[in-house]
């Protein structure tokens, strides 16, 4: 998307299907920073061996970011009833704070407004505060409105939402 500047020495690009093990590896990752956060890659989330595919299919995008040939970061979009909807948005820890996480978002929205959408929503788990805080900070809001995804994880999550300017 042209305006999404990437953090320097980062290069954000499309995801391929090929970047299934990075992705898996980088997501692995961030749910071990939180206790009873469990990745079941085939049981729930098996777009991750074909992400590129399975985003395509729903009309929606993801991207990557890598770090010398390593998958550090990574966020995707897809149109839903209200919009578009944000879709795991993960940083690697050694990435956190140099701007990667509003650089995705900043993408998700270029291309929500490309669509014709005039609101972003996104779901986190309520175990995710430094994601919240990164949320909060580029103007989303948290509504009372929570989930339960009766996952491997126990997964209760927020719903955020941002009008697009």
């Amino acid at each position: 998307m042209q305006g999404s500047a990437s953090p320097p020495g980062l290069a954000i690009r499309d995801a391929r299907d090929s970047d299934a093990a990075g992705l898996i590896a980088l997501i692995g990752a961030c749910f071990a920073e939180y206790p009873g956060c469990v990745l079941d890659v085939d049981g729930e989330l098996p777009e991750l061996r074909r992400i590129a595919t399975a985003f395509a299919a729903d009309d929606g995008r993801f991207w990557v970011a890598e770090d010398d040939g390593l998958i550090v970061g990574c966020a995707g979009v897809a149109p839903c009833e209200r919009g578009a909807e944000l879709k795991k948005l993960y940083v690697a820890r050694s990435q956190r704070g140099r701007g990667l996480g509003g650089a995705f978002c900043e993408r998700v929205e270029a291309h929500a407004r490309e669509c014709g959408a005039s609101l972003v929503e996104l779901w986190s788990d309520t175990r995710f505060s430094l994601a919240h805080r990164l949320y909060e900070g580029l103007g989303y809001r948290r509504s009372q409105g929570t989930r339960v995804l009766h996952d491997r994880s126990d997964t209760i999550e927020y719903h955020f939402e941002r009008r697009l300017p």
